[in-house]
């Protein structure tokens, strides 16, 4: 009796382990991943959402430490030191949380990223960043919590956040300048033609000495007899931007030939308007 008894209550307990229901989260996670620059940014929270309730000032007090989204601390990591805000911060993570208020909100960052919710009282040794930025009232409210990244540039981008009718921007930089800077001091003392190319259009997309510019991406192709037609378009951007609208025209057709030929439209076009704008037909 007591094997038969022993037996149905392992079945019993067998079929509640398969009986185990699994229902969506109220505030489901979400993770979010950007490079900038050369800078990989990572965000990590989970996802409220309005349900009819009022939300800043209700759910979300003024003027209240807020954990800045839902169940775990909402995280954000970079891959290098950054400057958010105009306060430099080191590589890393750190939980995000807030202090709305109706014409201000507090930002902190948080070195104690592990763990649920905001903490009683902040430990001023573990804020790593703690700065103010002024919200903006949008038309169309966000019905679900949402952080994004925008603005994008190799210099930096702007953080957003967004729920109900607020939209709160922080601003951030990366070190790219100088990482590319150091990376292509490094290559030159013995660059292949990728760098030479990857060099000149570096210097060209963030304004720097176009008549070094000039030197590399004429270094990238010596010796190809056919470089391809996306290359030959760069060319004909640098060398018109050097001042030299000769090489720039003849740069810029060989370039459409090759695209022609290759049957790319967008660079048939982008060539066809450069050469208009420089006077040709």
């Amino acid at each position: 009796m007591k094997k038969i008894t022993l037996l149905f209550t392992l079945l019993f307990a067998g079929l509640l382990s398969y009986a185990q229901l699994e229902t969506p989260a109220a505030s489901p996670f979400s993770k979010m991943e950007q490079t900038v620059g050369l800078t990989e940014v990572t965000v990590e929270y989970s996802r409220p959402s309005m349900k009819g309730r009022t939300i800043f000032g209700d759910l979300v007090p003024y003027n209240k430490l807020w954990r800045t989204g839902a169940n775990a601390r909402t995280k954000i990591s970079f891959s290098n030191d950054v400057t958010i805000n105009g306060e430099n911060l080191d590589k890393g993570t750190y939980a995000i949380f807030t202090i709305p208020g109706q014409n201000k909100w507090e930002i902190i960052l948080y070195t104690e990223h592990q763990g649920n919710g905001a903490p009683r009282e902040l430990d001023d040794s573990k804020v790593a960043a703690r700065f103010s930025v002024t919200p903006i009232t949008t038309t169309m409210a966000r019905e679900t919590f949402t952080i994004e990244i925008g603005n994008l540039s190799n210099a930096g981008a702007t953080l957003f956040m967004f729920w109900d009718k607020v939209m709160v921007p922080v601003n951030f930089t990366v070190p790219t300048d100088q990482q590319v800077m150091a990376s292509i001091e490094r290559a030159m003392g013995g660059p292949s033609a990728g760098d030479y190319y990857a060099a000149a259009v570096y210097y060209y997309d963030e304004g720097k000495d176009m008549s070094k510019a000039k030197e590399w991406i004429d270094k990238s192709m010596a010796g190809n007899e056919n470089p391809p037609f996306w290359q030959l378009r760069q060319k004909s951007l640098i060398y018109a931007k050097a001042g030299d609208k000769k090489g720039a025209i003849a740069a810029a057709q060989q370039s459409l030939a090759a695209a022609q030929k290759a049957g790319n439209a967008d660079y048939v076009k982008m060539n066809q308007d450069s050469l208009k704008e420089w006077g040709t037909n």
